[in-house]
């Protein structure tokens, strides 16, 4: 009897030990399949309102911006301003040497006060020959001779004033005057030079306000036309910009014009913004990025960092209840700069990947670490 009870006790003691081991096994398992799952960073959607920033480069221009050339032939004679310097409407700039000018001048004089002197000796005959046909002296054909030439003469001194003129002007353009206020740019020639009708020497430019011109790609030009005629609270012709060292210029521009065609090479048409400029910080040729600003009510947006491509179309990873992978196709209605706007495909309440999709497959198990919502704020 007792040689049973010590049988049966064995037993016992052994199927323990095989269910115990068992279960070890299981939970080791377990924990060995739980330290293989990765863990990685996921998000849940949200729709928000926001404001939309969507920058474009600038090409910054003077309002004015003229090439001052030399009007005349001549030595330049004196520059009486420096390259960069401030100058008003109406100041000298350059001199030419007029003195071959002033002896044109005084020989067009002359020939004009022939012409004068001819034609009123002319008139004279004209009258003494009136006269004399009058008194049937002479025939009414010879008058008609006078008066041809008296008609010459006065063309002949139009003709003359006209070279006074001319020469009149010659010598003013010896004379280079600053056509309005502005900033002289740089002058390559030196006093002395040898120029030709047409040499540049400098530039002008008016900065008291800047034109910044950017192109708008033609899906956006008529998104952004289509908001302004039914949604004006939406988006504003008001515009700023961030000059090339990255800080913000103080005053805000203003869009006062589209071109009237779209570039059928780029698909894009140009806009024209003009910024007041009292300080005189822009300068023309300047470069920057302009920045249009656009409410957005209830968007859903996704990070860059969490779409791929294929084949033209956009991906993210979209986590189901247990925690497994499952590719979602979407439609980004636009893109900015670190992020995506859903037009459809998604929807507030997806939970998707945040970031790591190089590293994941469909059909993966993970282990989610949730991105708190400032995270993805800040990023933006």
């Amino acid at each position: 009897m007792k040689k049973l009870n010590v049988l049966g006790y064995a037993i016992a003691i052994a199927l323990a030990s095989a269910v115990t081991g068992c279960s070890s096994s299981a939970a080791t398992d377990e924990k060995t399949a739980d330290a293989d799952t990765l863990q990685y960073p996921v998000m849940t959607l949200t729709a928000t309102d926001t404001i939309l920033k969507k920058s474009y480069v600038a090409d910054i221009q003077a309002h004015k911006n003229v090439e001052i050339r030399a009007r005349v032939k001549g030595f330049l004679e004196k520059i009486y301003v420096d390259e960069g310097k401030p100058v008003k409407k109406g100041q000298l700039l350059f001199k030419i040497n007029d003195q071959e000018f002033k002896v044109e001048l005084s020989k067009a004089k002359a020939a004009l006060s022939n012409a004068v002197a001819d034609a009123k000796a002319t008139e004279l005959e004209v009258d003494r020959i009136k006269m004399l046909v009058e008194k049937k002296v002479i025939s009414k054909s010879e008058l008609e001779v006078a008066q041809s030439k008296l008609t010459a003469d006065k063309a002949t001194i139009d003709e003359a004033r006209s070279m006074v003129q001319s020469a009149q002007n010659q010598l003013t353009y010896t004379q280079i005057l600053a056509p309005y206020d502005g900033i002289i740019d740089r002058i390559p020639l030196k006093a002395g030079s040898l120029i030709d009708e047409g040499t540049l020497l400098t530039s002008l430019s008016d900065i008291s306000s800047m034109y910044a011109y950017f192109s708008f790609p033609e899906n956006e030009y008529l998104r952004y036309v289509r908001t302004m005629k039914t949604s004006p609270d939406k988006t504003s012709s008001m515009v700023s910009l961030i000059l090339a060292d990255g800080v913000e210029f103080p005053q805000k521009g203003q869009i006062e014009t589209i071109e009237g065609e779209i570039e059928q090479t780029t698909g894009s048409i140009n806009f024209r913004a003009r910024f007041p400029n009292p300080q005189g910080l822009l300068r023309h040729g300047a470069t920057g990025k302009l920045y249009i600003s656009t409410k957005a009510d209830d968007v859903v947006m996704v990070p860059q960092q969490s779409v791929f491509d294929i084949q033209d179309k956009s991906y993210v990873y979209v986590v189901d209840k247990g925690n497994k992978l499952h590719m979602q196709a979407f439609t980004p209605l636009t893109r900015f700069s670190h992020y995506y706007i859903v037009k459809d495909g998604l929807k507030a309440g997806d939970k998707i990947l945040y970031e790591g999709t190089q590293n994941v497959r469909d059909g993966m198990v993970i282990k989610p670490k949730q991105v708190a919502k400032d995270a993805f704020i800040a990023m933006q």
